[in-house]
């Protein structure tokens, strides 16, 4: 990979972040183009780092002057406005445009596991999923008509030490905490996949300059199947305390919080596994490493390191609690 000029649109997320440090670590010529605001992630030393909010289409334009490049991937495209303003930006300027799609996107709930990314892309209950698919579809009618380099990946649900994998995020460990009970959705035997960033990062960056990924789409996640009771318990363990689970049907949540409730009817209520064999064939080597029950004593002892990361959402806070005091079995 090393020679690669690549273009990261965002870069400072979550996922992104772990990419970008796998990337110049390779040799990648990296830039990354956004808006400089304060981030929890950084870009690394070795990037060159371009300045402008890439929904500016004339500020953009200006930035990039006439560089072009081997990859360009667009971490913060949601819409189809946005992946249509990225066609005119980049046509002709890079050998590969990489979409960075959602795993939600497939048939919500799956009729067949594992999932595997002939699985249809169809989700009526999340209108992010939706989006996401109309991005793919745009992409997808490009590189037929005109051979426009798009490549599509799809993460799933992808975490780093800075996010808890619970709806309102450090609530759910302060809760254990206080003893009070968490608010687990179904009877918690649902499967889940979790992926570190890091091991996501170590299938995607060999995917940048592949030339058997155009026009073709690609999930990347973790091997690490766990149910949610399973994925409650590991935190707990983390922050040292048991947990108190107290089990809420997905549709009652919505109705108490239709916010909270459409990402669970449309993603996590919802049994996901996935079948990384078509990440295999062109990233022989991929293999995910970290188990979450490492990535939750991450998770916890980030928070714990600052006490000012440890941010409550006091409105759901205060959902689970009407719903604790609805549905706790006394």
């Amino acid at each position: 990979m090393s020679g690669l000029r690549i273009l990261f649109i965002g870069g400072s997320g979550v996922i992104s972040s772990a990419c970008s440090r796998l990337a110049v670590e390779r040799g990648v010529d990296l830039y990354v183009l956004n808006r400089g605001t304060t981030s929890t992630h950084q870009i690394p030393d070795e990037a060159t780092s371009l300045r402008c909010d890439i929904r500016d289409p004339a500020a953009a334009k200006e930035v990039l002057g006439s560089l072009e490049f081997d990859t360009v991937v667009d971490w913060v495209a949601f819409t189809p406005d946005h992946v249509l303003a990225d066609l005119d930006m980049f046509r002709g300027r890079t050998g590969q445009y990489v979409f960075i799609s959602s795993a939600s996107a497939y048939q919500t709930p799956p009729e067949r596991l594992p999932v595997t990314e002939s699985t249809p892309l169809r989700n009526p209950n999340w209108r992010y999923s939706r989006d996401k698919i109309a991005c793919e579809d745009l992409l997808i009618g490009a590189y037929r008509e005109e051979g426009f380099p798009a490549t599509i990946v799809r993460p799933s649900h992808t975490y780093d030490q800075t996010t808890v994998p619970f709806d309102g995020g450090w609530t759910a460990v302060a809760r254990m905490r206080q003893g009070k009970p968490v608010i687990v959705q179904g009877d918690g035997t649902s499967l889940w996949t979790l992926t570190h960033h890091v091991d996501f990062a170590r299938g995607f960056v060999p995917l940048l300059g592949h030339p058997r990924t155009l026009g073709e789409a690609f999930h990347i996640t973790s091997d690490d199947v766990l149910t949610w009771n399973q994925i409650a318990r590991s935190l707990a363990t983390a922050a040292g305390v048991e947990p108190r689970i107290v089990h809420v049907s997905s549709d009652a949540i919505a109705a108490a919080d239709p916010e909270w409730g459409a990402g669970l009817l449309g993603d996590k209520a919802h049994s996901m596994i996935f079948d990384n064999s078509k990440l295999r064939s062109v990233v022989p080597d991929y293999r995910a490493t970290i188990p979450f029950e490492q990535g939750a004593r991450e998770i916890v002892g980030w928070h714990d390191a600052d006490a000012s990361r440890q941010k409550v959402d006091a409105r759901l806070d205060a959902v689970m609690d009407r719903l604790v005091e609805r549905y706790q079995v006394q």
